[in-house]
């Protein structure tokens, strides 16, 4: 079974699914400040995997959580779809985080109290919003967790958690999904499933998916890995492989 068609909530010839004009993000001030994120342009296209690198401290988690509206930057401008960011108020990126982006996180951030099956339509509740059953049966299928639903995160193997994860991250049929090191803490056969199923959600559905990692091999399952150093973009890799990666990732000292 492949997965359900139509996950997109807008016109796949719109605005691309993110963007960020000369965004910079400052820590502290005076000869104390750190510029985390120091002038990034960068564009994710709509229904492509996208992976994020460079050396520990170039500003891929701050870029992330940036554009992601976990974070507001110094200045510059972030877009997701058409909408600036910038102009929301609290209760607005509540609603954007809510509504158009799904998150996955290394440590899977699940809610240890509630069931697989309530984590995954987790997003669902809190806006209120009706579960679309056919797509719920769709991903929980295409996971492997029809025979886990009922379990709490503390019955589930790390690799089954994260897929509880993706299942939620999707539940609500986001503009864009932001991975921050999704395949941290999982073994190689969990990892590649995983990485697997996320390259298959881009092909079969058009998801748009931005990556953050350090390893070659799982940036060599995106479409584009953007290189980040220092705080700005520093280059792009079409077409990736794991070699290709580290070859350019071994060109900026990371």
């Amino acid at each position: 079974m492949t997965l359900a068609s139509g996950a997109l909530n807008d016109d796949v010839t719109a605005a691309p699914a993110a963007h960020a004009t000369d965004l910079r993000k400052t820590y502290g001030t005076g000869q104390a400040a750190v510029h985390a994120l120091a002038g990034v342009n960068v564009t994710f296209e709509r229904g492509r995997f996208t992976a994020v690198m460079g050396p520990s401290g170039s500003g891929k988690s701050t870029l992330m959580h940036c554009m992601a509206g976990l974070d507001r930057p110094t200045s510059g401008q972030v877009f997701v779809g058409g909408q600036d960011i910038g102009k929301l108020d609290d209760n607005g990126l509540t609603k954007l985080r809510r509504d158009r982006v799904g998150f996955v996180f290394q440590s899977f951030n699940l809610v240890p109290t509630l069931t697989a099956a309530e984590n995954i339509t987790l997003p669902l509740s809190l806006a209120g919003t009706r579960l679309d059953k056919a797509w719920f049966g769709s991903l929980v299928e295409q996971l492997g967790l029809g025979d886990r639903l009922n379990h709490r995160p503390s019955q589930l193997s790390g690799g089954q958690q994260q897929r509880v994860a993706c299942a939620r991250a999707l539940i609500t049929r986001p503009d864009i999904i932001f991975a921050d090191e999704p395949t941290g803490n999982l073994d190689s056969n969990a990892s590649a499933s995983l990485l697997a199923f996320l390259k298959q959600s881009v092909r079969e559905i058009g998801q748009s998916i931005v990556m953050v990692t350090h390893d070659p091999r799982g940036a060599a399952y995106a479409d584009r890995v953007v290189f980040l150093a220092d705080g700005t973009v520093v280059g792009e890799l079409d077409k990736p492989t794991a070699d290709s990666v580290l070859e350019r990732v071994r060109t900026l000292g990371g």
